[in-house]
């Protein structure tokens, strides 16, 4: 972060990483960044597999500008993936899922900053000069916006089939809905993962759904809307893959 505070102060930036399966949009991108950064040097993937590719094959960027919605990514996994190949590196999400469920997640995740893709060109602009000199940015629609367990309705009374689950299986589709994988739900229960894999295996026969990503659905959809995009459907779908 010191590197990209230099690079700030002295009006350059070096290496980038734009993650974007659009084309055109990841073009705007290197257009708006080469507006605050001129000499910045941005590399470009459309999935999660290649921009870490680019990594093995030596690329260190100074900041990372990334999409949640990649044609190799489920939920918030893969910004986890990639916070963890890069963690001393800032990424800054921009992203059309933005239901203020997913923009807390990445924040506490560790994402240096947020913004929906329909932001206009000088808000991305000030979201990278914050972003260089250390700070996280957030989209202001976001600021002070809070969903907190005791606000949110009882678990099982967000739909009729949730009460049919037993107390495990309950704790378990929480942590599906919070966008955990099986090794973290195994490790945060204290469970063998093969005990995870089979409760999930029960609670989707009692759900009547096929796998992880409609029984999340089921339970997303049930809530009501709170602020920024919580009706969006599929932002209530990012979080339970």
């Amino acid at each position: 972060m010191k590197d990209m505070q230099d690079a700030a102060a002295s009006g350059t930036i070096g290496p980038v990483l734009i993650v974007d399966d659009h084309p055109l949009y990841s073009d705007a991108l290197d257009a708006a960044l080469r507006m605050v950064f001129p000499e910045c040097q941005p590399s470009k993937a459309q999935t999660l597999g290649a921009a870490l590719e680019l990594l093995e094959q030596g690329l260190a960027p100074d900041l990372v500008m990334f999409d949640l919605k990649l044609p190799d990514v489920c939920g918030i996994s893969g910004f986890q993936r990639l916070h963890e190949a890069l963690p001393e590196v800032p990424v800054l999400v921009i992203s059309s899922l933005t239901s203020v469920q997913v923009v807390q997640a990445l924040m506490q995740e560790g994402a240096a900053g947020f913004l929906p893709k329909d932001a206009p060109a000088p808000l991305l602009r000030e979201a990278l000069r914050e972003i260089a000199a250390g700070r996280r940015y957030v989209h202001a629609g976001y600021l002070g916006e809070t969903v907190s367990e005791a606000e949110a309705p009882p678990f099982e009374a967000m739909h009729p089939k949730l009460a049919e689950l037993t107390p495990q299986q309950k704790r378990i589709m929480k942590l599906i809905c919070a966008g955990k994988p099986n090794k973290q739900i195994a490790y945060e229960l204290d469970l063998a993962e093969a005990t995870v894999k089979a409760h999930i295996t029960a609670l989707l026969r009692r759900l009547g759904v096929q796998n992880r990503t409609q029984a999340a659905v089921l339970v997303e959809s049930s809530q009501p809307a709170t602020t920024i995009g919580a009706a969006d459907a599929d932002a209530q779908a990012f979080l339970s893959r």
